[in-house]
């Protein structure tokens, strides 16, 4: 009977100190205002909120925010390093060969930002220039493809949205491209900074799952679900300072994308 009630006391003890079940999410630490670091650390952001609200609906404890590259999230992904990924990640018909994405939650397009006092006014401005991207980003995909049309100088690759901004204030670039909703948030503050160009791509962002994982299709139906009962429009707001626009990914429930 004793050595019951022990048992009995060290299955208890071992249970109660299990450790918690996290979800663990792959995020380029930095992207405002997707996933940062506030002023006491803690990493922040509207997609941080999103996918800590996903995991508890799919039965984890939360979520583990692992710090990587942009370009790193993808083999992350793919070799089981982490369960998912966030970083406004672009849903791309090349992507979804190797990987798979949930349902989208946000509409956007790329943009061309610099200084006010700038010679650069616009895209038929950069002949010569030096302009930087975030390295494996669509930004980077477009700059790349459209490099001989506008006659960039030069394209230098960088790993965040912040480095890249440093450089462009500092003079060190003249242009930067990248995610308008991310810049538009960083400059808001920045009087010296301004986006002279909105570059029209139809992007739309998801949570990245290693290719048909079954957490792809769950997290879809817990966005669903979010969006159905106004967290997302919530965080819209809390991150945006409005409401998602009607008929937008943030607004409106959508399918998983497939592989066409």
């Amino acid at each position: 009977m004793k050595l019951a009630a022990l048992a009995v006391a060290a299955f208890s003890l071992s249970a109660s100190g299990a450790s918690a079940e996290m979800l663990t999410v792959g995020a380029n630490v930095g992207n405002l205002p997707w996933e940062f670091q506030d002023q006491s650390g803690e990493i922040v952001g509207f997609e941080v909120d999103l996918a800590t609200e996903v995991a508890k609906r799919l039965g984890y404890d939360g979520v583990d925010i692992q710090n990587i590259p942009f370009n790193g999230l993808f083999s992350a992904v793919q070799s089981g390093r982490i369960d998912a990924a966030i970083s406004s990640i672009t849903i791309t018909q090349e992507r979804l060969k190797s990987v798979s994405f949930a349902q989208p939650y946000y509409d956007s397009d790329q943009s061309l930002s610099t200084r006010t006092d700038s010679e650069v006014k616009g895209l038929d401005t950069l002949k010569g220039k030096t302009v930087g991207v975030d390295t494996g980003s669509t930004g980077d995909i477009w700059a790349t493809a459209h490099q001989a049309e506008y006659g960039i100088g030069e394209i230098r690759r960088y790993e965040g949205l912040q480095p890249a901004m440093l450089d462009l204030a500092g003079g060190r670039l003249d242009g930067y491209i990248s995610d308008i909703p991310a810049v538009a948030y960083y400059i808001k503050d920045k009087p010296e900074l301004a986006v002279v160009a909105r570059i029209p791509t139809g992007e739309q962002y998801s949570m990245m799952f290693a290719k048909d994982s079954e957490l792809t299709s769950k997290a879809s139906e817990a966005i669903t679900a979010l969006k159905n009962e106004g967290f997302v429009a919530q965080i819209h707001e809390k991150w945006f300072g409005s409401k998602p626009d009607a008929g937008t990914s943030s607004a409106d429930v959508r399918e998983t994308p497939k592989l066409q």
